[in-house]
């Protein structure tokens, strides 16, 4: 008979996420040793190898990614089974896994967080920040409860509710100032920085200056807006950043900051779940604190729902 426990079904998703028995072990929130020998054990009560074990990695065998996908499947409906419980209570406790791009995460989390905290005092906020593809990724395993955007995301599976838009600004060196702001034409032809691929906030830049490739010259990568907004104050070319972001990165960079003519480019923020998780009243009633804090920082933020239990699906 083989003996599985449900901790060990929790350091196989986290060890195959992470690839690495030290992070998974971080995660999982024990010791790395404890951690490889349940690894052990379960791959001994099973017969055969989960991973393949490297000097810097490891990696799931064939039978291990097979493995993988009725573990994930089995900690989704456990998840699903404690969210009930939860969603039968008159305030969201407990747990909430929240993930956040990278290029809202600095500027909004610090009042979000507090205003969170405030409402819901017995709420246990994990915040997770990454690329919009792996937020996705993670809602669909059940890794995540919830996560904050730019829409649309268009994933059939996921509801999505808009809290807030904000306008894109042009971000150059001090000795620009003066000069005229440019067309989305002009842009173009100057050298332009943006974030590196995978960042969703890059294709809405490069899809406002009407974009797709061009040569290195021109285009320079960077891995977030701190580091775009200090080249253009060493005077290496120009950027875009999300109105939200101008406070924090511009204070200390010898840059000038304008709007562009309208229409201006703009994105749409805003949270996303799971259409058949049973905390759609819950999600829906944080978003609207989210979409206060929003607006406590001056943002433009977008009409509620008026149907709170909006996101919810029989069909799933």
């Amino acid at each position: 008979m083989i003996n599985l426990t449900f901790k060990q079904l929790r350091y196989v998703d986290a060890l195959a996420r992470l690839g690495h028995f030290g992070r998974a072990a971080d995660v999982c929130a024990i010791s790395q040793p404890a951690l490889s020998m349940q690894i052990k054990e379960l791959e001994q009560s099973l017969g055969t190898d989960l991973f393949e074990r490297g000097p810097r990695q490891v990696r799931l065998t064939r039978f291990g990614e097979e493995f993988l996908t009725r573990v994930r499947a089995i900690l989704r409906d456990v998840d699903e089974l404690q969210d009930m419980a939860r969603a039968a209570r008159a305030r969201l406790t407990g747990r909430l896994r929240i993930g956040v791009i990278p290029t809202v995460a600095p500027y909004l989390l610090p009042r979000m967080i507090g205003d969170l905290m405030r409402a819901y005092p017995d709420l246990d906020i994990h915040v997770r920040e990454t690329l919009t593809p792996r937020l996705i990724g993670e809602l669909a395993d059940g890794t995540l409860d919830t996560a904050l955007v730019a829409l649309p995301v268009s994933e059939p599976a996921l509801h999505e509710v808009p809290l807030f838009s904000e306008s894109f600004v042009l971000v150059r060196p001090m000795a620009d100032a003066g000069q005229p702001v440019p067309s989305r034409e002009t842009l173009r032809e100057m050298r332009l920085l943006l974030l590196e691929e995978g960042h969703c906030f890059r294709d809405q830049a490069l899809s406002f200056c009407n974009l797709s490739t061009t040569a290195p010259r021109e285009l320079l990568d960077g891995s977030s807006l701190s580091t775009l907004v200090q080249m253009v104050g060493a005077g290496i070319g120009v950027t875009l950043i999300p109105e939200m972001a101008v406070p924090v990165e511009t204070r200390s960079a010898a840059v000038a900051v304008a709007r562009f003519a309208a229409p201006e480019p703009r994105r749409t923020i805003g949270m996303v779940w799971r259409k058949t998780t049973p905390l759609a009243r819950q999600l829906q009633e944080l978003a609207e604190v989210i979409r206060q804090a929003a607006e406590a920082q001056g943002l433009a933020v977008l009409p509620a729902l008026t149907d709170p239990s909006a996101g919810t699906s029989s069909a799933g």
